[in-house]
């Protein structure tokens, strides 16, 4: 329950930030939103599930009610507060803004950090040697790089290790002093295997560091990644155990994708067995530093699994390379109907799954010999350093492969979903391979064993959590129900929809899927642009929204900024000193830029939406939905399609007014909103603007 001093110190931490910032205003919704979050946490509504949903309108103050809710009942109940987010600009603001806001006002005695994965942290071991270009490969460095490094890389990898030695760079990526490309840094970014503490010159690196300092956080800001990395290993591997925390999940309408993509597992076949070779030489390496039978035992019997990993491995692509017809589509790609593999494929997955796992086994045990010879003093640490990095890294690689097999060959219960599965042709360099992908389709399951059973305490907050009026989409997407004690609630937006913005809906001869559609957008868009100084018009399609901008440009003179052709940062921040000094600006541009995009004020005042963003089921996970949902007597259009478009409509038409102040006018130039039954629904999905409609 919560208790009544509790209550009291919410109450004066709020009253305290309303003192401190000027013109502050109090909002009913607020002060619910605070209530209801903190009451859930106490466990005054269900002591068994003590989860809240809550769609919450642009304008609320979300932010600072969840801060209020949660951590004056967590420091009460010795609990601490996760915040997970979707997006860096979310992160930034609750670091460099909200938090800091609330410490300094509230009275509430508590430390915030920011906390991010691994990969986020370089390794100072493998930046050291992976600069030590002189490396004559016996002492691993060349085995570390999966190709031979460009003189370049190595140049900038040694200027980064005189960076950080020379206090100029923590060692974070987000703060690197010079761009590093993504493979660059996979090379020397830190892995739970070779970034090990245990050993001396791990233990002040950048990572360990980081993580030693999280320990005193009562208030951790992660993004859902990190948040999904630490629920997979079971909780309280990477963060707090997950009955020791309350958790805040912000901009929530990216937690079901974001958890499928972090479940999806996938491996080239051609570049496996290259690597197994480079496997097969560590193995033995490693055995004879270790001395010992045992060790040589287990590089003999990974040899044998590695041998038939390759063989496995080589039959794929021989099955591949003999079903050419497979791959004869523009994706170059074949997804097996409702994830069933053809027997013959059944039989080598199998084979595959029980040699890599093998494979996984006895390089583990390896590995572990490895350190107790290190803790023991039989292997000097700094001798070792490059022999745990390249043991490392394979594991790293050999368990992603032991998690694909697995489930390619899991046998789903009947009346579950099915997963994903498919193959496609990748080219590349006048080679091509053969890549190997399985995802889940449905992840609720996999959060309520994760998360929803273990948590002390959940509130899932996002602006589009609902669609068509109802949270039962979203619920069935992340594994809640309606009778298992967890809250809902919808909360509106303080802004004046009615006075402040006007919804145009121009009547428009044709349909997007007629070819004249774009012809009609270069005639209809100009008309909305003429007298508007600050204009963000939408695609759903780049190849599109370049052809009406070159075709404008060419025969309008329009001054637009289309997304792509520059940097986003570098696009809105032309577009902002356009309008300072009085000049008209157009910002064209596609999903992207439909949410996180904050301009407001006179900085956007008309908004063009070009067509309802219905998403086309071209990716292998979204057609086996589909064809799921199919098989059950379902209609995908009106479970899937029409319920994600509501969402993506809401989010776009929420680009224009992000202060009360803010004014404008929306117009939709999608017929069918107005002439297909579910266009109504999709109107009614919306804030209550005033409407304009021709038709």
């Amino acid at each position: 329950m919560l208790s009544d001093k509790t209550k009291t110190l919410t109450r004066q931490a709020y009253n305290g930030i309303a003192e401190a910032i000027p013109n502050f205003v109090r909002r009913k919704e607020q002060n619910y939103l605070i209530a209801e979050i903190a009451k859930t946490l106490a466990g005054e509504y269900c002591k068994e599930r003590r989860i809240v949903v809550v769609q919450a309108g642009t304008g609320t103050g979300k932010s600072l009610a969840y801060c209020l809710g949660a951590i004056p009942q967590a420091l009460a109940s010795g609990r601490k507060v996760c915040i997970a987010t979707a997006t860096v600009a979310l992160q930034e603001q609750l670091v460099n803004k909200d938090l800091p806001l609330v410490q300094k006002h509230s009275g509430l005695n508590f430390r915030f950090g920011l906390a991010k994965g691994r990969q986020r942290y370089a390794c100072l071991s493998k930046l050291e040697l992976l600069a030590d270009e002189g490396g004559d490969g016996d002492t691993g460095q060349q085995a570390l790089w999966e190709s031979k490094p460009a003189s370049a890389d190595v140049a900038l990898l040694k200027r980064l290790h005189q960076a950080y030695h020379e206090g100029k760079w923590n060692g974070e990526l987000d703060s690197v002093p010079e761009p590093v490309t993504d493979y660059l840094w996979q090379q020397i970014g830190s892995d739970k295997h070779s970034c090990n503490k245990q050993l001396a010159a791990h233990r002040d690196c950048p990572f360990h560091r980081s993580r030693d300092e999280m320990d005193s956080w009562d208030v951790l800001i992660v993004n859902h990644s990190l948040l999904l990395a630490d629920l997979e290993l079971g909780g309280g591997k990477i963060l707090p155990e997950p009955d020791a925390m309350y958790y805040i999940i912000d901009e929530a309408h990216h937690l079901p994708q974001v958890t499928r993509d972090f479940s999806a597992a996938s491996a080239n076949m051609k570049s496996t067995v290259e690597w197994l070779g480079k496997l097969e030489k560590a193995a033995h390496k490693l055995a004879r530093e270790l001395r010992s039978d045992r060790a040589t035992n287990l590089a003999t019997e990974l040899t044998e699994d590695i041998e038939a990993l390759g063989d496995g491995l080589g039959q794929m692509v021989t099955f591949c390379e003999a079903n050419p017809s497979l791959f004869d589509n523009p994706e170059l790609r074949h997804r097996f109907e409702n994830g069933v593999l053809p027997e013959a494929l059944v039989t080598l997955a199998t084979n595959l799954k029980s040699a890599s796992g093998q494979a996984l086994k006895r390089l583990t045990k390896l590995q572990t010999m490895l350190m107790e010879s290190i803790k023991e003093g039989d292997i000097k640490g700094w001798q070792a350093e490059p022999m745990v990095a390249e043991v490392g890294q394979h594991l790293q690689r050999l368990e992603g492969l032991t998690q694909l097999w697995q489930m390619m060959t899991r046998e789903i219960p009947q009346g579950s979903a099915p997963l994903a599965r498919w193959i496609e042709k990748v080219e590349f360099q006048q080679r091509h391979d053969y890549h190997v992908s399985t995802s889940p389709i449905e992840i609720g399951f996999m959060l309520e064993e994760m998360l929803w059973s273990k948590a002390a305490g959940v509130a899932l907050l996002s602006a589009t959590l609902m669609a068509l009026g109802s949270f039962d989409h979203y619920r069935h997407q992340v594994g809640l129900r309606n009778d298992d004690g967890t809250r809902y609630a919808a909360l509106p937006s303080p802004f004046d929809y009615q006075q402040n913005a006007t919804l145009f809906l121009p009547k428009v001869s044709v349909e997007p899927q007629d070819e004249r559609f774009g012809d009609m957008l270069i005639k209809t868009i100009p008309d909305l642009l003429e007298e508007e100084t600050a204009s963000l018009v939408l695609f759903t399609s780049y190849r599109q929204m370049e052809a009406v901008a070159d075709t404008l440009r060419m025969h309008k003179k329009l001054p637009i900024l289309v997304q792509g052709e520059r940097a986003r940062s570098e696009l809105i921040a032309e577009h902002k000193a356009r309008i300072d000094r009085g000049e008209s600006s157009i910002l064209f541009g596609t999903s992207s830029f439909s949410e996180g995009l904050d301009l407001p004020g006179d900085y956007l005042t008309n908004l063009i939406i070009t067509r309802l963003p219905f998403a086309v089921p071209t990716s292998p996970v979204e057609q086996a939905h589909a064809e799921y949902i199919k098989s059950k007597g379902g209609n995908p259009f009106l479970q899937l399609a029409v319920p994600d478009a509501a969402k993506k409509l809401v989010q776009s038409c929420g680009r224009l007014l992000r202060n009360e102040t803010d004014y404008g006018r929306i117009s939709v130039l999608d017929r069918r909103l107005v002439t297909k039954r579910y266009g109504s629904a999709l109107l009614d999905s919306l804030p209550p603007y005033r409407r304009h409609i021709e038709y």
